[in-house]
């Protein structure tokens, strides 16, 4: 188990992540006080019991049945007042957790039954971003929080979104996702989309290689040409894990490493998906050994009862790592960010590796 000094210690870390849903990572109490006034019904009436509820659902080993609890956040997120209160909680939760950047993905085309269109939905949580911002600024905590939009694999918006992605990419809008279900929705269902955010020179990230496996993860860099792998977790398919001298890696596997082409992965969220077994039979520590462009996420806090201090604190505890494992997944995801390169070597060189470097100070490393 990690230590309470442990603990502290993975909290005080300056961190970065880039796979944090925004409808994934609603205090359970904002549910609640939301609900009310548009008459959502709830499957629990206090914080602590719906926050559990959230938890114990989400728990199926079902991405399908994982995604069905977003039906409740996703219901009290349709006005802009409500878009703009979830998002401004979003970067003070990240920024009081050691967060110092982080990249926070939503679908815009399911916030619209209460009348906003596209654009006024991203304005809406572009200004919660900066109130966010400006709160933990004013609480003594530096972070910078972007956009990532998501179009919804199962539907056929795809193109709209992309375009909302390239027009507001100077106002706080990094870049592009789509996300949902895997199964009979492949990415290449979006190539137009893809082809076109190539082309306007703008960054994107695809949801892939979570439940579905290789074909995903193959049709997500070779046919539409992902900058980076959301989760990602089932690369560890084309590894041989039981070569007894070395892993062997197969021609992706080798691909995504060569490339480096970073892995958005969750550990928890993985685990309750059934794309692992066990935050200690991730693959996360074999994808590590081998020197993947590893990443580590939360992908829905609210879901997984989790934040960027926990998940890190579960893989100490499960692979034994160290302040040096914890640097290295940082400035991965720095690495692999969508802010352009001065932004992250300034965050990089002035915020991470100096917070690391005295955090091992303290420690007497």
């Amino acid at each position: 188990m990690v230590s309470a000094e442990q603990a502290e210690t993975v909290v005080r870390a300056p961190k970065a992540v880039l796979h944090d849903h925004l409808d994934g990572g609603l205090r359970p109490q904002t549910i609640i006080d939301l609900a009310g006034p548009i008459g959502h019904e709830l499957p629990a009436a206090d914080a602590a019991s719906l926050g559990e509820w959230f938890h114990r659902s989400a728990d199926s080993g079902s991405l399908e049945r994982y995604l069905s609890t977003f039906s409740h956040t996703v219901a009290v997120m349709q006005s802009a007042d409500n878009l703009v209160r979830v998002a401004c909680e979003c970067v003070e939760d990240l920024a009081a957790d050691g967060v110092v950047y982080a990249e926070v993905r939503w679908a815009p085309e399911q916030h619209l039954d209460g009348g906003l269109d596209l654009s006024g939905a991203v304005d809406a949580v572009e200004q919660g971003l900066a109130e966010g911002t400006a709160r933990a600024a004013a609480a003594g905590h530096r972070i910078v929080a972007r956009q990532l939009l998501t179009a919804m694999r199962h539907q056929a918006r795809s193109m709209e979104i992309a375009e909302l992605a390239v027009a507001y990419r100077d106002r706080g809008v990094a870049g592009f996702d789509i996300a949902g279900a895997e199964a009979g929705f492949p990415p290449s269902r979006h190539l137009d989309a893809f082809e076109y955010l190539q082309r306007e020179n703008v960054h994107f990230t695809i949801h892939a290689g979570e439940a579905f496996g290789l074909p995903s993860i193959a049709e997500a860099i070779q046919w539409c040409g992902a900058d980076r792998l959301g989760h990602g977790v089932r690369i560890i398919d084309d590894i041989d894990r039981f070569d007894p001298v070395a892993p062997r890696l197969g021609r992706l596997a080798a691909y995504v490493r060569d490339s480096r082409i970073p892995l958005e992965l969750c550990p928890s969220s993985n685990v309750q998906t059934g794309a692992a077994a066990s935050v200690a039979e991730h693959p996360i520590g074999t994808l590590t050994d081998l020197r993947f462009r590893v990443t580590v996420n939360t992908d829905n806090r609210l879901m997984s009862a989790t934040s960027m201090s926990r998940e890190m604190g579960l893989l100490v505890d499960a692979f034994g790592y160290t302040l040096e494992h914890l640097r290295w997944f940082t400035i991965n995801a720095m690495k692999s960010a969508f802010a352009p390169f001065d932004e992250r070597l300034a965050l990089i060189e002035d915020v991470i590796k100096p917070g690391y470097d005295a955090l091992r100070r303290d420690s007497g490393g």
